[in-house]
């Protein structure tokens, strides 16, 4: 394994995120409907909040193994979301969160560097992972 790599949502693989899921006693720390990415997908052509909706796919070299969506408000410091973070179900327990989890937000830090503080309330529900983002200001806000 070369580890994850990170991938926008696009119409080459759109179709493949629909097959993600959890576990059924993980289903409400991820999202309310199933599948999951249908939600984040419509999102992202909306645009609900005036936000930004960008979906992401991780992989394990050509295998999708999890997902993730970034909202954000263009030019705000403090107005950055992270929603339906997973990893599926048939991926999970080989370390792919955490992986998932570090990539993701290095990669915002990378091409968001205005981001001061981010907000997600699925991670915060989790409570995991705190090596990658004790550098990171976790909101409690409401989401949007």
């Amino acid at each position: 394994m070369n580890g994850l790599s990170l991938r926008e949502v696009t119409r080459e693989n759109w179709r493949a995120t629909l097959s993600l899921a959890v576990f059924p006693e993980q289903q409400r720390f991820v999202a309310d409907s199933v599948p999951i990415t249908a939600i984040p997908l419509a999102k992202a052509y909306i645009r609900p909040a005036g936000l930004i909706w960008v979906p992401y796919a991780f992989y394990a070299d050509t295998e999708m193994v999890g997902f993730a969506e970034l909202a954000y408000e263009p030019e705000s410091v403090d107005n950055y979301w992270i929603f339906h973070f997973f990893i599926d179900r048939y991926s999970q327990r080989r370390g792919y969160g955490k992986e998932a989890l570090c990539l993701f937000l290095q990669f915002i830090r990378d091409h968001h560097p205005q981001c001061q503080v981010l907000n997600s309330p699925s991670i915060q529900k989790m409570n995991t992972h705190s090596a990658c983002i004790s550098a990171l200001d976790f909101n409690q806000r409401e989401p949007p």
